[in-house]
């Protein structure tokens, strides 16, 4: 299969998300294997959004959180849910957005470089599978727009994987 990803400006964010969208269902149209699903999303969203230093994923295992596929700098493995935004995020299935990780309290710093944050919950049939983690080395780089497309993004990951537990 040849893929051909594209770079976005995000001068229009919510078209902008809506066009990565059709690219990720695209890329992930009759593949269902959540690994390798979460590796191609990952690396799509890597290359496709401007200003973030690492996009991946975690996974619920037990009662923690385990470093799935990702790009960027190694990372945490393990995270207790309740736990730094990820764990948070998990544990109250919300998506966090957070403008400046130095005042997200228990934040933890995986790659000192991440100045904010988005993590969204990834649900499926109302089953915790794990989050979604994308970083910026910026203060303030995720807005609202942000967080709808992501979580559009997390959806479609979600809808085309089975998970592997």
């Amino acid at each position: 299969m040849e893929f051909t990803a594209r770079r976005y400006e995000f001068r229009n964010k919510d078209a902008d998300y809506a066009s990565l969208a059709e690219e990720l269902n695209g890329l992930l149209a009759g593949e269902s294997d959540f690994i390798a699903n979460a590796a191609n999303t990952s690396a799509l969203l890597f290359d496709a959004l401007p200003d973030v230093n690492w996009v991946g994923f975690y996974f619920l295992r037990k009662e923690e959180l385990v470093v799935g596929p990702f790009q960027g700098k190694p990372a945490c493995v393990r995270i207790p849910l309740g736990k730094g935004v990820c764990g948070t995020a998990a544990a109250s299935r919300k998506t966090i957005v957070v403008r400046d990780v130095h005042e997200f309290p228990g934040h933890i710093a995986c790659d000192a470089a991440s100045q904010s944050e988005v993590v969204v919950p990834l649900l499926k049939n109302d089953v915790l599978l794990g989050v979604l983690d994308i970083d910026s080395p910026s203060v303030g780089r995720f807005d609202d727009a942000d967080r709808r497309g992501i979580e559009r993004l997390a959806t479609i990951f979600t809808a085309s994987s089975v998970d592997a537990r």
